[in-house]
């Protein structure tokens, strides 16, 4: 999500990480509500409501709304979910005056402090029917999602998973765009290791049991080079074509990547 100044690796117990799970959890539980009402009508001012009201239920407080925004003469981000549009990748403000159509992608992030812990997670929701295009650039850029998180594994490096995404992404004919990166989460919505979903193997920050991280692809239908919108905050892809955005949280142990924001 938003790009600020890293921080130290900060290595979880398991007592840290099942607090986490359950921010994460939350999160989870925030972005499922959001898919049950996104259909073509609604506006993503109306889904923000939503998501607030859903993280309030769980006594979770929103990460996002308020966040200082790193551009001079930026203003804070004012909303609880970054919601983008079809060519829009990060960042976007939601609106009631911005209107979900038929056929349109939706990209949401959600973020939430829990117990001084904070869950992160995104998608990317098809708005009615949408075209096969569309539809296969969701599932290619949610299967590189999971090709990364599947290298977070002891012992590997943070390039691993930067590359799993990449050559997953490329390999279907797609780009990722490299000014936006994954990062370590714990009780700061960023530290490190910043985790880019492009690299190569056998590179990065060595992998520790107890680390955290968001792992966030965005991946374009055409250029992975990206431009700001005027209102500081909104990133949109310069070509002008699709892009579709997903994100977990995990944790590094003996063992499987331990998913965090899942249902």
């Amino acid at each position: 999500m938003f790009q600020t100044k890293t921080r130290r690796v900060v290595l979880k117990s398991k007592e840290e990480i099942a607090l986490m799970r359950q921010a994460g959890k939350i999160v989870a539980l925030a972005l499922d509500e959001i898919r049950r009402h996104t259909k073509p009508g609604v506006t993503t001012g109306e889904l923000d409501r939503i998501a607030e009201d859903a993280l309030k239920r769980h006594n979770a407080i929103p990460v996002f709304k308020g966040y200082p925004n790193q551009r001079e003469g930026g203003p804070p981000f004012p909303k609880t979910i970054t919601a983008c549009i079809n060519e829009e990748l990060v960042h976007g403000i939601p609106s009631d005056s911005r209107v979900l159509r038929e056929g349109d992608i939706f990209s949401v992030d959600c973020g939430a402090y829990y117990k001084g812990w904070v869950g992160d997670a995104a998608t990317t929701i098809p708005v009615g029917q949408i075209s096969a295009e569309a539809q296969r650039l969701l599932a290619v850029t949610e299967q590189a999602l999971y090709e990364g998180i599947s290298q977070g594994r002891l012992g590997g490096q943070t390039e691993d998973i930067s590359a799993a995404v990449q050559d997953y992404a490329e390999r279907h004919g797609y780009s990722v765009v490299r000014e936006y990166t994954g990062h370590g989460v714990g009780r700061n919505m960023h530290e490190d290791p910043q985790v880019p979903n492009f690299g190569q193997r056998g590179r990065g920050m060595r992998l520790k049991m107890g680390m955290t991280i968001a792992l966030e692809p965005m991946v374009n239908m055409g250029t992975w080079k990206t431009k700001l919108l005027n209102d500081y905050w909104t990133v949109v892809t310069e070509d002008g074509k699709l892009s579709a955005h997903f994100e977990h949280s995990f944790a590094i142990t003996d063992g499987e990547p331990y998913i965090l924001t899942l249902l």
